[in-house]
């Protein structure tokens, strides 16, 4: 079974750069929400669901079916997908 894939990330994140290639060399298929690039209430609207997930609102904070992983930690990434 296919895990759905989400990530909060940061356009400027070097962490969330690699987590991105790295689910890309993956062939991972994944969504991805860029947190600085948006603005108002969708930004203030995310914030609240990251905070839900990640209390402490670091990125990258990604989402592999029901497994919340904070930071760029590719065994932990690798196991969640199932790699």
């Amino acid at each position: 079974m296919e895990n759905k894939v989400k990530m909060y990330s940061l356009s400027t994140c070097s962490h969330c750069k690699a987590t991105k290639s790295f689910l890309d060399e993956c062939s991972v298929k994944y969504e991805f929400t860029d947190v600085d690039l948006l603005a108002g209430e969708e930004r203030t609207a995310i914030l609240e669901d990251v905070r839900k997930l990640n209390p402490r609102c670091s990125f990258p904070t990604i989402i592999i079916g029901d497994k919340v992983i904070v930071g760029f930690k590719e065994n932990e990434i690798k196991e969640a997908l199932g790699l």
